[in-house]
């Protein structure tokens, strides 16, 4: 099972080999073998590459669920605060230096704990979460997302600002939307939605210049004198300090909220709390 969910998160034998310490040859047989048990296909396969079929997506989850068990069993009992098990983590990009952070943190206390961390945007994360690829993922929750499979645990708000040149003169947002060549965030994206909520507030009209759906990648053009963009003061940013930056406030700004969303049915609950309390701690310094 541990090298059915190799494969299938690796994308062929070969590399699933070397995360498994098995031949490829050997990965072959192991499914070969794990098909025949199963009495179905679980894969297609063109050439070197591997993909699941319906059939192997729809047995992801719960072969999750029991690899977790087993190794939830293998745990010492003599330390009965040990956590054991592998548990598969996404983030947003502006999110993964913390949520990293935290679960190195957890990794040394829990040497029989194996967590994986994977980058991602938003929708993407929750149709991963939903699919059962990952456990928990932290995102940006849009109002109303109350999806009912899933627990949510509130981190922090990032209000939205507008990001400006230095060399840019002083003036009311509004007014500098309307001055100055405007970089958009993706608005396909939960936080570009953000930003054209935030741009009807203000009433304004910006000059569409650019579009992009990357933040850091938009604050270097405006760092570069190309721009102003509305985004989200991401928690860690120091932008107000930069020497070629202006944040400027936006009046009863909407706010980006970030949280951290776990399948309910997840027998991983105890795991990802513990990864949400070492991410604040983090996040709240």
């Amino acid at each position: 099972m541990k090298t059915f969910l190799a494969v299938a998160s690796e994308g062929s034998f070969a590399a699933a080999a070397h995360r498994v310490a098995l031949t490829q040859a050997a990965v072959g047989q192991q499914m070969r073998t794990f098909e025949a048990e199963l009495k179905r296909p679980l894969f297609e396969r063109h050439g070197k590459a591997v993909v699941l079929n319906d059939a192997g997506r729809a047995l992801v989850p719960s072969v999750r669920r029991l690899v977790g068990q087993y190794e939830q069993m293998l745990a010492d009992p003599g330390a009965p605060d040990a956590m054991a098990g592998t548990v598969h983590l996404g983030g947003v990009v502006s999110a993964l230096r913390a949520l990293v952070q935290a679960t190195l943190v957890l990794k040394d206390r829990h040497p029989a704990l194996d967590l994986h961390v994977s980058g991602g945007k938003s929708m993407e994360l929750l149709s991963r979460l939903a699919a059962g690829e990952l456990d928990a993922a932290i995102v940006v929750r849009e109002p109303g997302s109350g999806r009912a499979e899933f627990a949510w645990t509130p981190l922090y708000a990032e209000p939205m600002v507008l990001l400006a040149p230095r060399n840019v003169e002083a003036a009311a947002p509004r007014e500098l939307l309307q001055r100055h060549r405007f970089i958009r965030f993706d608005p396909t994206q939960h936080t570009g939605q953000l930003v054209e909520r935030t741009l009807k507030k203000l009433r304004a009209k910006p000059q569409e210049f650019l579009e992009l759906n990357a933040i850091e990648g938009i604050v270097d053009l405006v760092r570069s004198g190309l721009g102003v963009s509305v985004l989200p003061l991401l928690r860690d940013a120091r932008w107000a300090t930069e020497p070629r930056l202006r944040v400027v406030e936006i009046p009863h700004a909407e706010e980006r909220r970030m949280a951290l969303a776990r399948r309910r049915d997840s027998d991983k609950a105890a795991v990802i709390a513990a990864v949400a309390r070492e991410f604040q701690l983090r996040t709240d310094k």
